[in-house]
């Protein structure tokens, strides 16, 4: 069997890489700012990125746009006049969806407040807004360059500003956190009434300021404890949890995101920026252009911009499929899977029946999820899989 790609939803995913300070617990392709950073050549960068990419893809099936999203870095740093310059760029070369789902993740400080009108009017339509905590003892011990004050002025910018779909990034689980503080930041949350809240766990990467000198975090146990009192919290002020760290008003789950849970397709643009196509040689193509902001502008435009690109057959997909897919409280009907990677449903059967993924699954004909319990194992339950053969390697 071969993917349908006309059939699958197709998303962008937009890397501005620079912040004010890159905070001691980030791992992300991110530069703290230093002078003038290039602002005005990297829009025209990404602008050509896109074009050279519409153009390589004119064979593919013609499919708009469901969702862009900014990520960064701190995408707010930008002027509206360079968000407005990609966003024309990726509907001249793609098109949008009527109803197209368009994020910017925004810092909460006052030089960035000033430019949500102008995001707005350059055609962004959902704001996420790095709150991460309302405690400025916590704010720093993780880095944060704002203020409790400055997340609550934020939010309120944002609703100022026409917003309606508003996402607040929380974190929990920090530095000296007990579970009463971290369900006040929750309690602050909800009173700015944002739309959609995204609720992560600080965890300790690799190649990170923490990592090398960690500070002093709650416990495995306490973590845990923290997440369900937070569930609960969410779950009674009207918040439906739909993944690991989501959670949504009704009809405000965060389209994007909901793409790569659903092994959809996604292009990438901008320095280190992850792409996913599928039909691609009988396969799924994943490919990632340069990280360094300066060699990616020196190459966007043309194929020296991709880092790197492989191609996935076969025994990869069912665990690249699951490790998205399961992911969502509600889990996915098995018909998505032979849809999304081409493979027959006894591909995916093979890969859950194991016997102890079997006994953190619940099945039916036309639902897969994680029982309760695993859920709360998603991460041993994933390991539990067997590992993927080695991938194929395209050139480039």
């Amino acid at each position: 069997m071969t993917v349908n790609a006309a059939a699958i939803p197709l998303a962008a995913y937009v890397h501005l890489p620079w912040c004010i300070r890159k905070c001691p617990y980030c791992d992300f392709n991110s530069h703290a700012v230093h002078g003038a950073p290039p602002f005005d050549a990297y829009a025209d960068g990404v602008a050509r990125d896109i074009a050279w990419t519409a153009a390589r893809l004119s064979s593919s099936p013609s499919r708009p746009l469901q969702s862009v999203f900014f990520g960064g870095g701190t995408p707010s740093l930008f002027a509206p006049r360079h968000i407005g310059k990609i966003l024309d760029a990726l509907e001249k070369n793609f098109s949008f969806a009527a109803d197209v789902e368009i994020t910017l993740e925004a810092n909460p400080g006052a030089a960035e407040r000033k430019s949500f009108r102008g995001f707005r009017a350059a055609g962004v339509n959902r704001l996420s807004i790095g709150a991460q905590s309302f405690s400025d003892a916590s704010l720093r011990a993780i880095g944060r360059v704002h203020n409790a004050a400055d997340a609550v002025r934020a939010a309120a910018a944002a609703h100022g500003a026409g917003f309606t779909n508003v996402n607040v990034d929380l974190m929990f689980a920090l530095p000296g956190q007990d579970a009463a503080a971290a369900a006040a930041d929750v309690a602050q949350a909800v009173a700015l009434a944002p739309a959609h809240l995204s609720v992560y766990q600080l965890t300790i990467e690799p190649n990170t300021v923490f990592h090398r000198r960690p500070p002093p975090l709650p416990d495995e146990d306490a973590a845990a404890a923290m997440q369900q009192r937070i569930a609960r919290q969410l779950a009674a002020a009207g918040y439906r949890r739909y993944e690991v760290s989501a959670y949504a008003r009704g009809g405000f789950r965060c389209r994007h995101n909901l793409n790569y849970w659903r092994f959809g397709d996604y292009l990438g643009f901008g320095a280190g920026a992850h792409a996913k196509l599928s039909g691609g040689g009988g396969g799924i193509i994943r490919e990632h252009r340069v990280r360094n902001p300066r060699r990616y502008l020196e190459r966007a435009g043309g194929e020296g911009a991709v880092a790197g690109r492989r191609l996935l057959r076969g025994g990869e997909l069912p665990l690249e499929f699951l490790m998205n897919a399961l992911r969502l409280v509600d889990g996915f009907h098995p018909a998505l899977f032979t849809e999304r990677t081409g493979l027959p449903r006894q591909c995916l059967q093979s890969a859950v029946n194991a016997p102890r993924p079997a006994a953190l699954l619940a099945q039916s004909k036309n639902n897969i999820r994680t029982t309760a319990r695993g859920f709360a194992m998603l991460n041993d339950l994933l390991a539990e899989f067997t590992p993927p053969p080695v991938h194929a390697t395209m050139a480039g």
